[in-house]
């Protein structure tokens, strides 16, 4: 096999992990993560770069015996937890990035099957982590949602500003808002309805008794306790 050939099968190898790592960031781009398409790429593409590196990179330079490709992939799982932990945000009492990290995590394996030629590796792992992202993130919050009731608040305001103050509220109260309407009514006033889904560790009892004494604010109606 002449080198030519050599490094054509190399520059394909990294072609398919820039392709299955960016299969595995669409998901995240899509849903606005911090870490998407391009992220997953890169850590793809660099993970089968330093492993066919270490594989084919060194041998010109190095006897057999002291030759081992196992050290750089194992920098390679060691090194992208720090990538990883930069995904990680605590918001409060709540952790979010914790899949994204993985995610990455599994791309850099994914990558580094590419690099040493294990294409059908990599390819049934994308699989297996688009689908763990995608389609398995979908039943897990039917499940985790299942038994949380959606409840609505509506108020009538005389001022728009009272609105990202609900807002805050209700987010303080670890009160999830999945949507909300406005209408002008005139003369200065605003109708607001909140559709709202209680998180783990939500507390209800008073919020509806807060927000009327937001000022400019009134409940016109709401299915909350109170």
């Amino acid at each position: 096999m002449t080198e030519l050939a050599i490094q054509a099968d190399f520059a394909f190898r990294l072609l398919i992990a820039a392709a299955l790592g960016a299969a595995v960031g669409v998901e995240r781009e899509i849903h606005g993560h911090p870490a998407g398409m391009r992220t997953h790429l890169l850590v793809s593409v660099g993970a089968a770069a330093f492993t066919v590196l270490s594989i084919h990179g060194f041998s010109a330079f190095a006897t057999p015996d002291k030759l081992d490709p196992s050290r750089v992939a194992a920098q390679i799982v060691s090194g992208i937890g720090f990538l990883g932990a930069g995904a990680i945000i605590k918001d409060g009492p709540s952790i979010r990035g914790l899949t994204t990290a993985a995610s990455l995590w599994a791309t850099a394996a994914i990558g580094m099957a590419a690099g040493t030629g294990q294409y059908l590796i990599a390819v049934v792992g994308t699989a297996i982590v688009v689908f763990s992202l995608w389609p398995l993130n979908r039943i897990a919050e039917r499940l985790h949602h299942a038994d949380k009731a959606i409840a609505t608040v509506r108020v009538t305001m005389e001022r728009l500003e009272a609105l990202a103050e609900i807002t805050r509220l209700l987010s303080a109260r670890r009160l999830e808002i999945l949507g909300v309407r406005t209408e002008r009514l005139g003369k200065g006033r605003y109708d607001a309805e909140f559709e709202i889904r209680a998180r783990p560790g939500a507390n209800t009892l008073t919020v509806v008794e807060e927000i009327g004494r937001i000022d400019g604010v009134e409940i016109a109606s709401s299915d909350l306790p109170d």
